[in-house]
């Protein structure tokens, strides 16, 4: 199946409230004829402008996209949900995500991750198994995860598709049981999942936790920007737009039952990162003294994985994907995004707070 190719077919797009989801519910209005359904519950990172914005813009898109407010761990309507959206093909993003609450609340990473995941496995099953034959045969579950499930690298060496699990925080081992889950599901009922295990996003409307923007934040607001530790620590980058050209072939080409590692070649120290923000804020919107002054050591946190590196070979081999954004290229269209954005990235932050 080439999804890019086919007309009229019906996407569900599980958590598409969040970074990730909004913009491949972008490319996916604009680059398809598919008529787009978003699930999601909208937690405390959740937003819907960059969609509205979308709509507003192209108005003719709003007769091929849906809003579904609803939580997965909903296990006594899920089966209806699903046979109501009555999807061909199933984008799985919804989770939650970041780290740090995970360590500091882990509970509801199992409910969202692990029993979430479940849930939809389960009615997306039963749904696919009442599917006429030529749907049934064009269906896909492809279910997005992160490298993190692989746990930590030293110096040497990437994560590749045959790289062993071995998470080390909340969060990384609830999306590791979802993995398993999907790929039990696979090989258990031959239910066709492809699972896709992605390097550290980044881009222009992403929430306000993240270290890129809550550095960008935290800079143009004059603050403090916290750095873990001596900020060695490594992640490989990937640009947002790169991670979702990634989905979409996949999506059209990729094997059922496989597993694609996608990352962006982007290997930076988190001090090599907030520094390019820092010297790139000095550049267009000069101060007293460089942004630079603001970093500040913070306390390391608990289990802090020491590097992050994807090697993407089979994707690029198999797909002929590979990024078209280098980290810089990548990082300056994001600063100057948030610049002229400012006060919607503080308006999340704020909104955040007050939860």
């Amino acid at each position: 199946m080439n999804l890019l190719r086919t007309t009229k077919k019906r996407i569900l797009v599980t958590g598409g409230a969040g970074f990730i989801g909004r913009a491949l519910i972008r490319s996916l209005l604009l680059e398809t004829n598919s008529f787009v359904i978003n699930l999601d519950k909208l937690s405390y990172a959740s937003d819907l402008k960059q969609i509205e914005s979308l709509l507003k813009e192209f108005p003719e898109l709003e007769s091929r996209y849906l809003f579904y407010k609803f939580d997965l761990c909903n296990d006594s309507l899920i089966d209806n949900v699903i046979r109501e959206i009555d999807p061909d093909f199933i984008f799985h993003l919804a989770a939650e995500s970041h780290v740090d609450r995970s360590i500091e609340g882990p509970k509801i990473f199992l409910e969202s991750n692990i029993n979430g995941t479940f849930n939809l496995l389960q009615a997306s099953m039963k749904f696919w198994e009442d599917l006429p034959l030529d749907r049934k045969n064009n269906f896909c579950f492809q279910h997005i995860s992160t490298d993190e499930v692989y746990g930590s690298l030293g110096d040497e060496g990437a994560f590749d598709e045959k790289t062993p699990y071995a998470p080390r925080s909340p969060y990384a081992a609830s999306k590791a049981a979802s993995d398993h889950l999907v790929n039990a599901w696979h090989h258990t009922y031959g239910f066709p999942t492809i699972i896709t295990n992605c390097s550290n996003n980044f881009g222009p409307w992403q929430f306000p936790e993240k270290l890129i923007p809550l550095a960008i934040l935290k800079a143009l607001s004059w603050e403090s920007i916290p750095m873990y530790g001596t900020g060695l620590n490594i992640r490989d980058w990937l640009f947002i737009d790169d991670h979702i050209r990634a989905l979409l072939l996949i999506a059209s080409k990729g094997i059922r039952g496989s597993n694609y590692c996608i990352g962006g070649y982007g290997q930076k120290t988190n001090y090599q990162v907030i520094k390019f923000i820092c010297s790139y804020l000095d550049k267009i919107n000069p101060q007293t003294d460089s942004y630079l002054t603001l970093i500040t050591s913070v306390e390391d946190r608990p289990g802090h994985d020491f590097r992050y590196a994807i090697n993407s070979q089979l994707i690029t081999k198999e797909l002929g994907w590979k990024p078209i954004f280098t980290f810089e290229e990548g990082l300056t269209k994001t600063i100057e995004w948030y610049y002229k954005n400012i006060d919607w990235v503080r308006s999340l932050h704020d909104r955040d707070h007050q939860l």
